[in-house]
């Protein structure tokens, strides 16, 4: 009963191991993933700055899982060039190192001072930053707590013959034992936390240098597969399949000198723990030293094995949506960005040409834009439903805003192609179905309504993209050029209709223009939320009320 009692033990501690891995990364992610977003774009030009930065965010996250689903999205997206996302997994891979050679150390009795610091931030501070940097004081605290639990937990199986003749069979089968790891290390999902306890049992004895080195190598293995599996596109699967193949070729170059590398490696430490921490080391940076110079051609390799597909024939389906992503809040919003940009393009293309569609009565290319609000609506239902599924816990205050951003983004885009599709088309039909012209003065007009339109889609698009409060300025600003033009197009096609020189038009005319302004207050939504956050918005309602006291709205 013992030893089943001490293996409830290990299980327990490995999973306080886990626990507190996962508030350091979740704790960076929520108080700190905007600066890492950031970051990213910043320091990626040159390798050394990529490969510096791919160690300096895996030892503040303590994952490497994580940043390396970070940097699929984003290589996947086309926000990072899949070579320098290369070369940040290189660097990601040697952080991991570094985050086992410092807990490797008997540093156990900090880890009382870490929880208690960290509990009274999290509970006492109003600051979200302060409050996730106290989630990662009591993360790093567990870790180190599980990980001195593990060691008082395996001493006294040093002289558990069972568990040693086991430890020892699977030592004899490296192959066997670098499966057994990269299977751990998978369910695990932090090759962190398989080292340390690998260390762990190094330390107790249970394993000897040989098979510890071993179990290492399964463990830098199994640490590729979630952002491998997770990805469900071949352009996805790129960079965690490079990482893959780095780390396998170092498999198979180690596995036939483990019990040489044990014995050179003594010389820097000879006990079986102390090994295992070095090897993990200088197994990584040798790749990354191997690597970061021909990881051009890897990356052009990769593009051979994983060739982009063709794009689905339905434009309703989302590209970017990547569920994986969701435990990540920057990478989602990110992919949710993208997505949100591909339903901007769509009711760009069908607001292009709509003058010519009601100059020359094109009912071919105004059927075409109407089947185009099914493909619209659904893509925007598949954001939103995105964005539901990555809400709550996971965002902090500048993700959350971003996910009311794209939010309101995506329901006006949604009511634009609406408006685009359903009325304006439907007035196209109604005009050459009754055979109605409209004067040159009335295209005149359309089109110079059109056009204002048109600039402020751009204008929309770089606040959305960019946080341009200048454009959203001119955005809202905007809003009384339009109400005049419509005004003005207004009267002056009445006085025209009264005096008999209108081809008859009538009320088809009056309703285009209405819709074209009520597609450019969704435009000027757009800039509302940016505005009251930086306090620009006041005064700025007041116009709008008082059109609709003159009646002229």
């Amino acid at each position: 009963m013992k030893g089943t009692f001490a293996l409830f033990d290990i299980a327990g501690y490995v999973a306080l191991l886990l626990w507190g891995t996962h508030m350091v990364t979740s704790g960076v992610l929520r108080g700190y993933g905007s600066a890492l977003r950031r970051s990213l774009g910043r320091f990626l030009g040159r390798r050394p700055a990529a490969f510096l930065f791919g160690v300096c965010i895996t030892a503040v996250l303590q994952s490497s899982t994580a940043t390396g689903m970070m940097a699929t999205s984003f290589a996947a997206n086309g926000f990072l060039g899949l070579a320098p996302g290369l070369t940040v997994m290189l660097g990601a891979n040697v952080g991991t190192t570094l985050i086992v050679q410092v807990m490797s150390f008997d540093i156990a009795l900090i880890a009382p001072v870490l929880i208690l610091l960290g509990t009274a931030l999290h509970r006492r501070s109003d600051d979200v930053r302060y409050e996730n940097l106290g989630r990662v004081g009591i993360g790093l605290g567990l870790m180190l707590l599980a990980l001195h639990l593990l060691v008082l937990t395996m001493a006294p199986m040093e002289n558990a013959q069972l568990l040693k003749e086991g430890m020892q069979a699977l030592a004899g089968e490296p192959v066997i034992a670098v499966l057994v790891a990269a299977a751990l290390t998978w369910l695990c999902h932090s090759s962190v936390a398989v080292v340390l306890l690998i260390v762990s049992l190094a330390t107790g004895g249970v394993v000897d240098a040989p098979g510890a080195l071993a179990l290492v190598l399964g463990a830098n293995l199994g640490g590729t597969l979630p952002a491998l599996l997770e990805a469900h596109t071949p352009v996805a699967r790129r960079l965690p399949l490079g990482n893959l193949l780095v780390r396998a070729f170092g498999c198979v170059i180690c596995l036939p000198l483990l019990h040489p590398l044990s014995h050179w490696l003594a010389a820097l430490g000879d006990s079986p723990a102390r090994i295992a921490v070095n090897f993990h080391t200088a197994f990584n940076l040798a790749l990354a030293l191997l690597f970061i110079l021909p990881v051009q051609k890897l990356a052009q390799l990769l593009v051979r094995l994983q060739p982009e597909p063709p794009r689905p024939a339905d434009p309703g389906l989302p590209l970017y949506l990547e569920d994986a992503a969701l435990e990540s809040a920057g990478v989602a919003l990110v992919n949710a960005t993208r997505e949100s940009m591909r339903m901007a393009d769509m009711v760009e293309g069908m607001l292009k040409g709509l003058v010519e569609i009601f100059g020359k009565d094109d009912i071919v290319r105004a059927a075409q834009i109407s089947k185009m609000d099914p493909f619209l609506d659904r893509l925007g239902v598949a954001i939103r439903q995105y964005l539901a599924d990555l809400g709550g816990e996971a965002l902090n205050e500048e993700d959350g805003e971003r996910s009311q951003e794209i939010h309101a983004f995506v329901i006006n885009i949604e009511h634009i192609g609406d408006i685009t599709a359903n009325n304006l088309m439907e007035f196209a039909a109604k005009k050459a179905e009754r055979g109605q012209d409209f004067s040159a003065d009335d295209i005149q007009d359309l089109a110079a309504m059109h056009g204002q339109v048109m600039e402020s889609l751009r204008l929309g698009i770089a606040v959305f993209m960019r946080g341009d409060l200048r454009a959203a300025q001119q955005l809202v600003e905007r809003k009384e050029l339009l109400w005049r033009l419509e005004n003005d197009a207004s009267d002056r096609h009445i006085r025209a209709l009264r005096e008999q020189r209108d081809g008859g038009g009538g009320d088809v005319y009056l309703r285009i223009l209405r819709d074209l302004k009520r597609i450019h207050s969704h435009l000027a939504a757009l800039a509302y939320l940016p505005l009251e956050r930086a306090g620009l918005l006041q005064g700025r309602l007041v116009q709008p009320h008082a059109h609709l006291a003159e009646g002229k709205v």
